[in-house]
């Protein structure tokens, strides 16, 4: 693939999880910190997908299958914990 192409994805990357990393820190409510959790989750799946795909490593793609599950489950276990009447900052 055009190392080109590879490098502009990487930056939009990047300043994707800069920006989700602005929401986690300033969030304001926990429910916000989380969503920006999951965003970050998803964009490290991303960088796993292109590293994949840039290096034909395709074991690379179990990897970023694995942290896409393991976001999930921790989304599951937040809105269990919500649900239970856990801490709300609102």
């Amino acid at each position: 693939m055009n190392p080109l192409i590879i490098n502009i994805v990487y930056m939009m990357l990047s300043a994707a999880l800069l920006f989700a990393f602005i929401r986690l820190t300033r969030g304001p409510s926990l429910a916000d910190r989380v969503v920006a959790l999951e965003l970050i989750a998803s964009i490290v799946v991303g960088y796993v997908g292109v590293y994949a795909i840039s290096t034909g490593v395709s074991s690379m793609l179990d990897v970023a299958i694995v942290i896409a599950l393991t976001a999930f489950l921790a989304a599951i276990g937040f809105a269990r914990f919500l649900e239970r009447g856990g801490r709300r900052d609102e």
